[in-house]
């Protein structure tokens, strides 16, 4: 329950370092900015008063944006920016 919790500030703080390194292609670079620009704008493609599926944009999103940056990057670069335990990066890369 504490990886989960922690999870977001951990996920903010791999993308912040991902932007910064070299060896992340540029194509990730902006499908992860994106990825971020989708999540703060204020104007949803499903308004988030409607239950379940609500939110449900944002998350998809997301996953497509990381699963498509776990494509591009390589593997030990994402595990080189992830701050918390490698176990956890590594079971949501598959």
């Amino acid at each position: 329950m504490k990886d989960l919790l922690l999870a977001l500030p951990r996920l903010s703080r791999m993308l912040v370092s991902l932007a910064g390194d070299r060896d992340v292609p540029t194509s990730a670079k902006v499908v992860l900015a994106a990825m971020v620009v989708s999540l703060v704008r204020p104007i949803d493609l499903i308004p988030e008063f409607i239950p379940i599926i609500g939110p449900l944009d944002d998350i998809v999103v997301v996953a497509l944006a990381l699963r498509y940056a776990g494509r591009q990057v390589p593997r030990d670069v994402l595990l080189g920016a992830w701050p918390g335990a490698p176990r956890l990066m590594e079971r949501l890369l598959g």
